[in-house]
């Protein structure tokens, strides 16, 4: 018995999105934590980041970042990138191609830093941004913040490193992995086209 997504776009779309939807809240979803990949022309780099917020009616995601990381440099000279998701259980793969907009100290930040648990917040009190270079392995913490001797006061010094990586979704490509037989199609956002492809 095949699922009702197997040649049918409407319900693919279905799934994607409930998938995406359910890794914002769902810790263990495996589509929580998709590989970000940007950059451009020789300085091409990959990471995983955490999926933090699903908006189907904007064909958004987001995540959040460190304004100092060197992702930001990267998009800020090219905001087109790739993010992919797998679901070893469900056998699903999707792709995406997004156009990232960053949002640093506005309204989609503060709204964003108010949900940002306080045990969250320590990351973007290191002193130095994310890959400096340094002399010791080091968490980039003071001591006393790497215990989580701080306040939700004092959590507030992050902010200014808070950063809200906006995806705006152009495509999206979906992979179902099945034994009778393979199933692959794209969805063109920008052009409102879907289309089967070869798995």
């Amino acid at each position: 018995m095949q699922p009702s997504y197997y040649e049918d776009f409407s319900e693919i779309k279905i799934k994607i999105w409930s998938l995406l939807n359910n890794a914002v809240k769902d810790r263990g979803s495996p589509f929580r934590i998709p590989v970000f990949a940007c950059g451009n022309q020789n300085d091409i780099d990959g990471r995983i980041v955490v999926l933090r917020k699903s908006d189907q009616a904007n064909n958004l995601i987001q995540f959040h970042s460190d304004i100092r990381s060197d992702k930001i440099e990267k998009l800020k000279k090219n905001n087109n990138a790739a993010m992919l998701f797998y679901d070893k259980d469900e056998k699903i793969q999707v792709r995406l191609k997004v156009e990232c907009i960053i949002n640093h100290v506005n309204d989609i930040t503060k709204e964003s830093w108010s949900k940002t648990q306080h045990i969250s917040r320590k990351c973007y009190l290191v002193d130095n941004g994310p890959g400096t270079e340094t002399d010791k392995p080091t968490s980039g913490l003071k001591p006393e913040l790497d215990n989580f001797d701080y306040t939700k006061e004092q959590s507030e010094e992050g902010y200014k490193n808070f950063t809200v990586i906006q995806c705006k979704i152009k495509s999206i490509e979906w992979l179902y992995l099945a034994a009778k037989g393979h199933r692959r199609a794209k969805f063109d956002l920008e052009n409102n086209k879907d289309t089967w492809l070869v798995p």
